[in-house]
C-alpha cells in the first residue's frame, strides 16, 4: 500500500491541508481586445472552475497558423501558491503545450498543468461516453463528480460535453459521482455508457425552489455563476459544427420515476415522467455578427425554436418508452438548409441534449427517472 501512496503524494497535492500547501490553478485566461481577434467569442478567453484534479487546460482558437506567438496567460491560483512560467508572462502556444509548474506557499507541494491552444476539430460523429474523469470542485468541500469529454482523430482531447452536475454540487455534501444526476457506467450497450437520473435535491433545494435535479449531459457548457439568478441561462447548449447533420442514432434505456411532481413538489396524479433526446442545428452569429448561443429559455418549447431565426433545423426522439434493455432510436433534422460556406466557415452550432426528465429544467418530473445513453452517431448531409 505504501509503494502505491507514494507516487500519488509526489504527483499531487493533499487537499484536505491548510490553504498554504495547495498548489492549484483555479481558472485561466486571456484578455484584451488585441487578442480576441485569435478567438472565435469571448467566452472561448476564459476557463472557470477548474477542477483540482485536471492536468491539461484547452483553448481553442481560430488558426494556430495566424496566432500571435507571444499570448499572456493569466492565472488564478489557490492562495500563496506560484507558478512557473509567471503568471501573465508571453509565452507561445504554437509550437505545442506549454507546461506551468505551480508550487504552494510553503514550497514542499507542486502540480503540473499543461495549457494547449487547438484549433476547431472536424467534427466526432460517434459519441460513445468512453473518456471520463472524477473531477473535484475548487471549493473542496468534499465532492466529486464525472465530467465527460472526448479524445479526436488526432489525439487531442475535446471538452465538448457538460452536465448540470457542478449545480447539484452545491446542494450536497460529501458526494460521490455515482450519487449526482449525470455519471459514467460500465453497464454500457458497448463498454461504458452515461447514466442520467432524476434526484431530490432535499431541503436546500427545495428552500431555492429548486426540489429536483434531472440528469442531463449536453454539447455545450454549464454557467455556474448563474445558478441562481438564472436558472435557464446556465445551460448554453451547442459547439461548432462544420458540417450540416441528418440524422442522429444511438442506444438508450429508460425507466419513469414512481411520482410525478411539480416545481411546488405537488403530486401530478396520472402523469408519467418522460425522457428528452432532441438537436438544434442553428446559427451562431445574429445579423450583427455578435457570438449567438441557445440557453435553456430557448429551448423549452418546439414553438419558440420554429419562431426562432436563428434556428435552422430540429430533430427529436418522438417517443423514449420505458425499457430495461437496450434500444436503438433515430430522429432526423427538419428545417430549412444552411448556406455551404457559413457552415464550412463554422458559422453554426450543433446542440445535443439527453434528459432522464423532459420538464426537468422547471424542477417538474420524477424522482428516480433513470435514462441511460450510449453509442450516439451523428450523420452529416455532406
Amino acid at each position: 500500500m505504501l509503494a502505491i501512496t507514494l507516487p500519488c503524494l509526489m504527483t499531487s497535492c493533499i487537499k484536505d491541508e491548510a490553504a498554504n500547501k495547495e498548489c492549484d490553478i483555479e481558472s485561466a485566461w486571456v484578455e484584451g481586445e488585441a487578442y480576441a481577434q485569435y478567438f472565435y467569442d469571448a467566452a472561448e478567453m476564459r476557463k472557470e472552475y477548474i477542477s483540482s484534479t485536471q492536468t491539461e487546460i484547452t483553448f481553442t482558437v481560430r488558426s494556430l497558423i495566424s496566432l500571435s506567438k507571444e499570448i499572456p496567460l493569466n492565472l488564478k491560483l489557490t492562495p500563496g501558491a506560484t507558478v512557473t512560467p509567471a503568471n501573465g508572462s508571453m509565452q507561445d502556444f504554437t509550437a505545442g503545450p506549454v507546461t506551468y509548474t505551480v508550487t504552494s506557499e510553503d514550497g514542499q507541494w507542486q502540480r503540473t498543468y499543461r495549457v494547449i491552444f487547438v484549433e476547431p476539430a472536424m467534427p466526432m460523429s460517434k459519441l460513445s461516453f468512453e473518456n471520463v474523469e472524477v473531477r473535484i470542485p475548487a471549493n473542496k468541500n468534499g465532492n466529486s463528480y464525472h465530467h465527460f469529454y472526448e479524445i479526436d482523430a488526432s489525439g487531442t482531447r475535446r471538452d465538448i460535453w457538460d452536465s448540470g452536475n457542478l449545480g447539484a454540487l452545491m446542494l450536497r455534501t460529501n458526494a460521490n459521482p455515482e450519487e449526482l444526476p449525470t455519471y459514467s457506467t460500465s453497464d454500457g450497450y458497448s463498454g461504458k455508457a452515461v447514466c442520467l437520473n432524476t434526484q431530490s435535491t432535499g431541503n436546500l433545494g427545495a428552500m431555492f425552489g429548486k426540489p429536483i435535479a434531472a440528469g442531463n449531459l449536453f454539447l455545450g457548457k454549464f454557467d455556474m455563476n448563474k445558478a441562481f439568478s438564472e436558472t435557464l441561462k446556465t445551460t448554453q447548449f451547442g459547439i461548432e459544427f462544420d458540417r450540416e447533420p441528418f440524422r442522429v442514432t444511438g442506444y438508450y434505456k429508460y425507466a419513469p420515476g414512481p411520482t410525478f411532481t411539480d416545481m411546488n413538489q405537488k403530486t401530478v396524479e396520472g402523469r408519467v415522467d418522460e425522457a428528452d433526446i432532441y438537436a438544434v442545428f442553428y446559427r451562431n452569429r445574429d445579423a450583427e455578427g455578435n457570438p449567438y448561443y441557445l440557453y435553456g429559455d430557448d429551448v423549452d418549447s418546439e414553438e419558440k425554436l420554429k419562431a426562432n431565426p436563428q434556428v435552422y433545423k430540429i430533430a427529436r426522439v418522438a417517443s423514449l418508452p420505458p425499457t430495461d434493455q437496450w434500444t436503438r432510436f433515430e430522429m432526423f433534422f427538419e428545417g430549412r438548409d444552411a448556406d455551404d460556406e457559413l457552415v464550412k466557415n463554422l458559422g453554426f452550432n450543433l446542440a445535443l441534449v439527453f434528459s432522464s426528465s423532459k420538464r426537468g429544467a422547471y424542477f417538474e418530473g420524477a424522482v428516480g427517472s433513470t435514462l441511460y445513453v450510449d453509442e450516439v452517431e451523428v450523420s452529416f448531409e455532406k
